[in-house]
């Protein structure tokens, strides 16, 4: 088991949970993950990236499981990404930026703002047009998720029926990611304003994807989920134009959300970039 410590890191003026594995003289690796999840769903690949000699560090984003709710109320893109940038500031070397849905975009919009900074964006089904129907879905989870469970179980129901996931035999691993509220029932470790309708795909996320896209010059991953209701074959054709060093990878037989709680399967296809960057 590679070395493992908690720490508090400074976003935009808030303080963000994280966990750092493996020696910190090691080439610097950070996860995103996706909306309404927490730094633990990428918990097997850190692990993994640690045990190997990378400085792996999982990051729990603005208002979500261990780190500070916006006093301000702000979860926009632009918020988040703002809080990679200083992410990225505290690190001496260049870093590999790795992330899932609104972890992804966070990474994207934030590295494109560091030129120079960022090593490579390894993105998780993340282009910068996404099909807004296939938006619907996740929607419709928050929206469920808004309203409480009464235990686990419920909430293993709604993973699966809005976000295609399998359903979890044992549900006692989600009670990690849950909280329970004074009215007595369980909710998920975020602040219920990270996913009011205005921060939920509105006209300036796509603008700045858009840009940050044209902006990138260093080296970009997309892992393509086979059946995204997301992400298109013209969202990567788009990506492709804006960013011609783009390098597309497809992860066969899987869904947008097939990062999840598990991402162990990602952590090979990311282990062969960095050996790659390394020479070896």
């Amino acid at each position: 088991m590679p070395p493992h410590q908690q720490v508090r890191l400074r976003g935009d003026g808030l303080s963000l949970a994280a966990d750092i594995y493996g020696p910190t003289s090691g080439q610097p690796v950070m996860f995103f993950h996706g909306g309404g999840q927490s730094r633990r769903s990428w918990r097997g690949p850190a692990r993994r990236l640690g045990a190997a000699g990378y400085q792996a560090i999982t990051v729990d984003l603005r208002g979500h499981g261990e780190s500070d709710w916006a006093t301000d109320g702000d979860y926009l893109l632009d918020a988040y990404a703002r809080d990679v940038e200083a992410l990225i500031d505290r690190l001496e070397a260049p870093v590999v930026l790795v992330g899932a849905s609104r972890g992804g975009q966070s990474a994207l919009v934030g590295g494109s703002r560091r030129p120079g900074r960022v090593a490579l964006i390894m993105l998780a089904d993340v282009a910068p047009a996404m099909r807004d129907e296939g938006i619907d879905e996740i929607r419709a989870f928050f929206a469920a998720s808004m309203k409480g469970f009464r235990n686990a179980d419920a909430a293993a129901d709604a993973l699966s029926l809005h976000l295609g996931r399998e359903r979890t035999a044992d549900t006692s691993g989600l009670l990690a990611a849950m909280r329970r509220g004074e009215d007595g029932l369980l909710y998920w470790r975020w602040d219920p304003a990270t996913v009011r309708p205005e921060f939920l795909h509105p006209p300036s996320e796509g603008e700045a994807l858009l840009a940050a896209a044209g902006r990138l010059r260093d080296p970009v991953v997309l892992v393509r989920a086979e059946l995204s209701s997301i992400v298109t074959d013209g969202s990567v054709a788009l990506f492709r134009e804006l960013t011609p060093q783009l390098e597309v990878v497809v992860a066969h037989g899987v869904g947008h959300m097939f990062t999840g709680d598990q991402n162990d399967a990602f952590a090979e296809t990311l282990l062969e970039r960095l050996r790659g960057m390394a020479g070896g």
